[in-house]
Protein backbone atom coordinates (compact mmCIF):
# COMPACT_ATOMS: atom_id res chain seq x y z
CA UNK A 1 0.00 0.00 0.00
CA UNK A 2 1.58 3.26 -1.13
CA UNK A 3 0.80 6.25 1.05
CA UNK A 4 0.42 9.87 -0.07
CA UNK A 5 0.92 11.02 3.50
CA UNK A 6 3.99 13.07 4.40
CA UNK A 7 7.15 11.19 5.38
CA UNK A 8 10.67 12.54 5.80
CA UNK A 9 13.52 10.21 6.80
CA UNK A 10 16.92 11.81 7.37
CA UNK A 11 20.23 10.54 8.69
CA UNK A 12 22.70 12.90 10.36
CA UNK A 13 25.94 10.94 10.53
CA UNK A 14 27.91 13.62 12.39
CA UNK A 15 25.44 13.55 15.31
CA UNK A 16 24.59 9.81 14.94
CA UNK A 17 20.90 10.71 14.67
CA UNK A 18 17.98 9.50 12.58
CA UNK A 19 14.98 11.82 12.24
CA UNK A 20 11.64 10.69 10.88
CA UNK A 21 8.52 12.78 10.44
CA UNK A 22 5.44 10.87 9.38
CA UNK A 23 1.82 11.90 8.88
CA UNK A 24 -1.03 9.47 9.60
CA UNK A 25 -4.67 9.74 8.51
CA UNK A 26 -6.07 9.24 12.00
CA UNK A 27 -6.77 11.18 15.18
CA UNK A 28 -4.02 11.65 17.72
CA UNK A 29 -5.68 9.31 20.24
CA UNK A 30 -5.74 6.45 17.68
CA UNK A 31 -2.13 7.01 16.62
CA UNK A 32 -1.01 7.28 20.27
CA UNK A 33 -2.78 3.98 21.06
CA UNK A 34 -1.07 2.28 18.10
CA UNK A 35 2.33 3.27 19.49
CA UNK A 36 1.60 2.47 23.15
CA UNK A 37 -0.60 -0.65 23.28
CA UNK A 38 1.02 -4.05 22.74
CA UNK A 39 -1.91 -5.58 20.85
CA UNK A 40 -1.73 -2.77 18.29
CA UNK A 41 2.08 -2.52 18.15
CA UNK A 42 2.29 -6.22 17.32
CA UNK A 43 0.11 -5.62 14.24
CA UNK A 44 2.49 -3.15 12.59
CA UNK A 45 5.92 -2.81 14.21
CA UNK A 46 7.77 -5.42 12.14
CA UNK A 47 8.23 -5.15 8.36
CA UNK A 48 6.48 -8.00 6.53
CA UNK A 49 7.11 -10.93 6.38
CA UNK A 50 8.51 -10.43 9.89
CA UNK A 51 6.15 -10.19 12.86
CA UNK A 52 6.40 -8.46 16.20
CA UNK A 53 5.42 -10.39 19.32
CA UNK A 54 5.24 -8.68 22.71
CA UNK A 55 6.42 -10.72 25.68
CA UNK A 56 5.85 -7.96 28.25
CA UNK A 57 4.74 -4.35 28.12
CA UNK A 58 4.63 -1.99 31.08
CA UNK A 59 4.00 1.43 29.52
CA UNK A 60 5.00 3.83 32.30
CA UNK A 61 8.17 5.71 33.24
CA UNK A 62 10.49 3.03 34.61
CA UNK A 63 8.61 0.28 32.75
CA UNK A 64 9.61 -1.45 29.55
CA UNK A 65 8.47 -3.22 26.40
CA UNK A 66 10.11 -6.61 25.71
CA UNK A 67 9.34 -7.95 22.27
CA UNK A 68 10.62 -10.33 19.62
CA UNK A 69 11.02 -9.66 15.94
CA UNK A 70 10.00 -13.04 14.52
CA UNK A 71 11.35 -13.97 11.11
CA UNK A 72 9.45 -15.95 8.46
CA UNK A 73 11.57 -18.98 9.43
CA UNK A 74 10.52 -18.64 13.10
CA UNK A 75 13.83 -17.12 14.25
CA UNK A 76 13.54 -14.53 17.01
CA UNK A 77 15.55 -11.38 17.70
CA UNK A 78 14.59 -9.79 21.03
CA UNK A 79 14.59 -6.09 21.79
CA UNK A 80 13.77 -4.07 24.85
CA UNK A 81 12.55 -0.48 25.18
CA UNK A 82 13.03 1.07 28.63
CA UNK A 83 10.57 3.96 29.08
CA UNK A 84 11.99 7.15 30.62
CA UNK A 85 9.23 9.74 30.25
CA UNK A 86 5.64 9.79 29.04
CA UNK A 87 3.34 12.76 28.39
CA UNK A 88 0.07 11.22 27.13
CA UNK A 89 -0.75 12.01 23.50
CA UNK A 90 2.26 14.36 23.32
CA UNK A 91 5.58 12.52 23.70
CA UNK A 92 7.34 9.51 25.13
CA UNK A 93 11.01 8.65 25.37
CA UNK A 94 12.83 5.38 25.74
CA UNK A 95 16.13 3.61 25.29
CA UNK A 96 16.05 0.66 22.90
CA UNK A 97 18.54 -2.22 22.65
CA UNK A 98 18.97 -5.80 21.52
CA UNK A 99 18.63 -8.33 24.33
CA UNK A 100 17.95 -11.97 25.11
CA UNK A 101 14.45 -13.37 25.68
CA UNK A 102 14.67 -12.37 29.36
CA UNK A 103 15.45 -8.74 28.51
CA UNK A 104 19.16 -8.87 29.39
CA UNK A 105 21.17 -6.52 27.14
CA UNK A 106 23.50 -8.20 24.64
CA UNK A 107 27.28 -7.61 24.74
CA UNK A 108 27.12 -5.36 21.65
CA UNK A 109 23.89 -3.55 22.43
CA UNK A 110 23.64 -1.02 19.56
CA UNK A 111 21.35 0.90 21.88
CA UNK A 112 19.59 4.07 20.85
CA UNK A 113 17.54 6.76 22.56
CA UNK A 114 14.14 7.46 21.02
CA UNK A 115 11.93 10.52 21.41
CA UNK A 116 8.51 10.22 19.77
CA UNK A 117 6.27 13.29 19.62
CA UNK A 118 2.68 13.56 18.42
CA UNK A 119 0.85 16.62 17.12
CA UNK A 120 -2.42 17.40 15.37
CA UNK A 121 -2.07 18.22 11.68
CA UNK A 122 -5.54 19.23 10.50
CA UNK A 123 -7.59 16.01 10.62
CA UNK A 124 -4.40 13.93 10.71
CA UNK A 125 -1.59 13.30 13.18
CA UNK A 126 2.10 14.06 12.72
CA UNK A 127 4.59 11.81 14.49
CA UNK A 128 8.08 13.26 14.92
CA UNK A 129 10.73 10.67 15.81
CA UNK A 130 14.31 11.39 16.85
CA UNK A 131 16.63 8.40 17.34
CA UNK A 132 20.07 9.08 18.79
CA UNK A 133 22.85 6.50 18.68
CA UNK A 134 26.00 6.45 20.81
CA UNK A 135 28.29 7.07 17.87
CA UNK A 136 28.33 7.27 14.06
CA UNK A 137 29.59 3.68 13.80
CA UNK A 138 26.51 2.30 15.60
CA UNK A 139 24.30 4.41 13.35
CA UNK A 140 26.03 3.07 10.24
CA UNK A 141 25.61 -0.52 11.50
CA UNK A 142 21.86 -0.04 12.03
CA UNK A 143 21.43 1.58 8.60
CA UNK A 144 23.40 -1.28 6.98
CA UNK A 145 21.03 -3.74 8.71
CA UNK A 146 18.18 -2.21 6.67
CA UNK A 147 16.66 0.06 9.31
CA UNK A 148 15.40 2.68 6.86
CA UNK A 149 13.65 0.14 4.62
CA UNK A 150 12.25 -1.81 7.58
CA UNK A 151 11.03 1.25 9.46
CA UNK A 152 9.43 2.69 6.31
CA UNK A 153 7.62 -0.62 5.78
CA UNK A 154 6.46 -0.51 9.41
CA UNK A 155 5.00 2.97 8.84
CA UNK A 156 3.04 1.57 5.89
CA UNK A 157 1.84 -1.28 8.12
CA UNK A 158 0.65 1.32 10.62
CA UNK A 159 -1.32 3.05 7.85
CA UNK A 160 -3.15 -0.26 7.28
CA UNK A 161 -3.87 -0.75 10.99
CA UNK A 162 -5.22 2.80 11.33
CA UNK A 163 -7.47 2.39 8.28
CA UNK A 164 -9.35 -0.51 9.91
Amino acid sequence: MKSNLFMDFSVEKETATVKVKREFAATIDRVWAAWTQAELLDQWWAPKPWKSRTKLMDFRPGGYWLYAMVGPDGSEEYCRADYHSISPEENFQYEDYFCDSSGVMKQTPLNSKWSISFSVLGENTLVDIVIRHKNPEDLETIIAMGFQEGFTAGMQNLDEVLSQ
